[in-house]
């Protein structure tokens, strides 16, 4: 009887062990797009802003442990020819799925003026039948710096911690 509950004991420790050192879930990170609900039309300042934030947004999903981010340039020339990732009734989870990614990770720049914009960033975990996660931040001053910060915000403080990115990671 001793040995059975050893065994137990055995199994359970490898499986949470197991659990616990399980890779993270591939994401595919596609660029950030504009989001024009202001009287302003984008800038080029705005459109250059873009692919540096959402450079920064990788690197910080990579760094938290909640994604193995995966490269996005074998579908760039076709997003790019497409439509809005926002409305295009899930091309970009289709997109995800030829990167042979687990989930699909889009962003929008809300700009309301040059003193009050939104950082939104949305997840769509492909392996599961759950609804899309929105993660939004407000930010204050159309540069660089709210910029930067507004993501390093969203990333530590709005999204769920890396046990929680997907739901659970067996």
């Amino acid at each position: 009887m001793k040995s059975h509950h050893l065994l137990s004991a055995v199994s359970a420790v490898l499986f949470v062990n197991t659990a616990a050192h399980a890779e993270p879930p591939k994401a595919a990170v596609f660029d950030f797009q504009l989001a024009n609900l202001g009287a302003q039309s984008p800038t080029d300042e705005d459109q250059a802003r873009l692919g540096p934030l959402t450079d920064l947004l990788r690197q910080q999903l990579q760094e938290s442990g909640r994604y193995q981010i995966v490269s996005t340039d074998a579908v760039k020339a076709e997003v790019e020819k497409g439509s809005d990732l926002r409305k295009c009734c899930g091309c970009a989870e289709d997109y995800a799925r030829k990167l042979k990614a687990d989930v699909a990770i889009t962003g929008e720049i809300q700009k309301v003026s040059n003193l009050i914009l939104n950082i939104n960033v949305y997840v769509k975990d492909l392996r599961a039948d759950t609804a899309e996660q929105a993660y939004s931040v407000d930010i204050r001053g159309n540069n660089d710096t709210s910029f930067d910060r507004g993501v390093k915000y969203l990333v530590k403080n709005n999204m769920p911690p890396a046990t929680d990115a997907v739901g659970p990671q067996m």
